[in-house]
């Protein structure tokens, strides 16, 4: 089948919000639009009934008993594979207190996911441990390769330093840790510097598959907030950071002042290599006072970049405005309550676009796009 396009052109009459239909796409490249489809309900949400024996503590825990969110996606075997954050309550109250796992939901249809009981990646009683103890394994985005080799991106937290790593299975169900992503990299250069939020560049194939792009003869990868920086790998677990000609970093998109990112950009899902370039969905962060006031202060919304495809450095164009916002009730109650939108997971499945992103750190929602015809 021809490869589809990712985008569709209802710019002149759509204008109605994301509380039902579909929002205004602002530009031709943008992808979308995407439209809530599950009733106002979330997919995924807390569960206090689901056990684990922590191979740290050695004890049972409720591995998912406070919050479930931020999630990464991928079609495998006909479904869709959702690997989502999912955080017990430890007695310590706040954002980044408690300890995350990754549990797995399943869709066979998009609309309707079964759990796991048990998470699918979480910390161990192995080499990461001095990384991922005790805070956990954070916010993943997921790619699959050519070969059927799925390369995970996720943060470890041990409650002193977020560092971002990688992960590989054939199977979604044994995993390899490879450690942080930049480890050996100039003899560990940016190994004790904040990282996160690694969304590594795919395309999509003529038969309608996502698998990671190489571009110029290498895989890519953006990261980072409060501004998104670039990688580059020939084998997706060892990165390199692009560096200015002194050697330091060199961001690739800044916050705005004056718009709905002014306070913060993280990059989101996995961008899309596209006949204009490469479309990157990205998180927003708005400071009122220099942003929009409308939004307040702290909310997450969702922004769109597109990237030359052939110099992922270049920014050609930027969303002005969010094309997601947390609009409804489970998206503006949990540990965020002004509410987010925060996307991590992006698939190409049954002929549509879906969306998915944590609802206010507490759940996770969907969008999707309209089946093409």
């Amino acid at each position: 089948m021809k490869m589809k396009k990712i985008y569709f052109l209802f710019l002149a009459f759509l204008s109605l919000s994301l509380t039902g239909t579909a929002q205004e796409i602002e530009k031709e490249w943008m992808m979308g639009p995407f439209e809530r489809f599950t009733n106002g309900q979330p997919i995924v949400s807390s569960d206090t009934t689901t056990t684990f024996l922590d191979p740290m503590s050695g004890k049972t825990v409720l591995w998912e008993s406070m919050a479930t969110f931020n999630p990464a996606a991928i079609v495998h075997n006909d479904q869709i594979k959702v690997l989502y954050r999912a955080e017990e309550r430890v007695g310590e109250d706040g954002i980044g207190t408690h300890t995350s796992r990754l549990g797995l939901a399943i869709s066979k249809d998009g609309l309707n996911y079964t759990r796991k009981s048990k998470p699918v990646f979480y910390p161990d009683n192995d080499e990461q441990k001095k990384y991922e103890w005790t805070g956990g394994t954070e916010d993943p985005r997921i790619v699959e390769t050519e070969d059927g080799l799925y390369v995970l991106t996720y943060t470890q937290w041990n409650r002193d330093l977020p560092r971002l790593a990688v992960a590989t299975s054939r199977d979604l169900k044994n995993w390899t840790k490879h450690g942080p992503a930049f480890e050996e990299y100039k003899e560990g250069k940016y190994n004790d510097r904040d990282t996160k939020s690694g969304a590594i560049v795919t395309r999509l194939t003529e038969d309608g598959k996502l698998v990671a792009a190489k571009i110029n003869g290498k895989y890519w990868m953006y990261y980072g907030v409060p501004h998104i920086w670039l990688a580059s790998s020939t084998d997706l677990v060892n990165w390199e950071p692009v560096e200015d000609y002194e050697g330091n970093l060199m961001p690739v998109m800044n916050p705005r002042p004056g718009y709905f990112d002014s306070w913060l950009v993280e990059a989101g899902p996995p961008p899309v290599l596209t006949e204009d370039g490469i479309v990157m969905l990205y998180n927003a962060g708005n400071s009122k006072n220099i942003g929009v006031k409308e939004l307040g202060n702290r909310i997450y919304t969702g922004g769109q970049a597109l990237f030359d495809a052939n110099e992922p450095w270049k920014i050609l164009d930027r969303s002005n405005k969010p094309f997601i916002k947390p609009e409804l009730p489970f998206e503006k109650s949990g540990q965020y309550i002004d509410g987010t939108t925060f996307i991590e997971g992006l698939v190409y499945f049954n002929d549509a676009w879906y969306l998915y992103y944590g609802t206010a750190d507490s759940m996770v929602g969907v969008v999707k796009t309209k089946e093409e015809e």
